[in-house]
């Protein structure tokens, strides 16, 4: 069984990576909405979350860790996994998505992502690892989650969102990264608005990693659990995944 978990929505984009992909494996996905949004979190308080989150996982018997939330995996870097990370492999976002830049011609990249993932430069270092020659703007973007997680990535105040963040990319911006798994499902502004800058989300380079562990074929099923709102939870669920099978349900917050 794979665990995947955001602080809201946004692994729901990940998650999509990996049934676009092939993997059929059974999924627990789990939101932290209680805590969302992450971004502005302090790294002590983002790991604790992180630790808490990964032995829920653990708990339920999770055999495999694709992380959905970025800024989790930027407070890893910095702070480090816990002791989960031992007992269970986990696919670490970053790390996966700038293997998107192996071999890549691009000279300047903006990496939109959460204050807590810009702050902790881990894009940057993970970026210059696979194409050092490339120049790496990072942008935070507080505003954009808490819009996805209302329901408003299809309105006008999220086009005005999106509009401000690439009003700060700086010229000859050449392609930017979803640094936040929420950010992608505010694509279609982004496209809008810059129409010549290549758009790269990072969920389908942790889809092909896990394609990579060559995992048994399979048909599972897909349970979405949250510590939010459920009754909003199922209906964005439905919306994005159009998956009107899978099981929702919730539980109480613990921190």
């Amino acid at each position: 069984m794979i665990g995947v978990y955001d602080s809201g929505l946004g692994g729901l984009t990940v998650l999509a990576a990996l049934r676009a992909a092939g993997i059929g494996d059974d999924v627990v996905y789990f939101a932290d909405q209680a805590h969302v949004p992450y971004g502005e979190r302090t790294d002590a308080d983002l790991h604790g979350l992180l630790t808490a989150n990964l032995a829920w996982l653990a708990g339920h018997g999770v055999e495999l860790v694709v992380m959905g939330c970025n800024t989790s995996c930027a407070v890893a870097a910095k702070l480090g996994w816990p002791e989960q990370r031992f007992a269970r492999p986990i696919q670490d976002l970053i790390v996966n998505g700038a293997r998107a830049f192996s071999g890549a011609t691009f000279r300047r990249v903006a990496v939109v992502a959460t204050p807590a993932t810009v702050r902790s430069h881990a894009y940057a270092r993970a970026i210059a690892l696979q194409a050092p020659h490339i120049e790496v703007v990072e942008i935070a973007a507080p505003a954009l989650v808490p819009l996805v997680e209302a329901g408003e990535s299809e309105s006008d105040a999220a086009h005005a969102a999106v509009r401000a963040v690439v009003a700060e990319f700086p010229p000859g911006v050449d392609a930017l990264v979803y640094g936040c798994t929420h950010y992608p499902l505010l694509d279609a502004h982004f496209a809008a608005l810059v129409p010549n800058v290549t758009r790269i989300d990072p969920a389908r380079e942790q889809a092909r990693a896990v394609l990579g562990l060559n995992l048994p074929p399979a048909a599972g099923s897909t349970t979405y659990v949250t510590n939010g709102d459920v009754a909003k939870f199922e209906h964005h669920v439905r919306h994005w995944t159009n998956d009107q099978a899978g099981r929702v349900t919730g539980l109480a917050a613990t921190r």
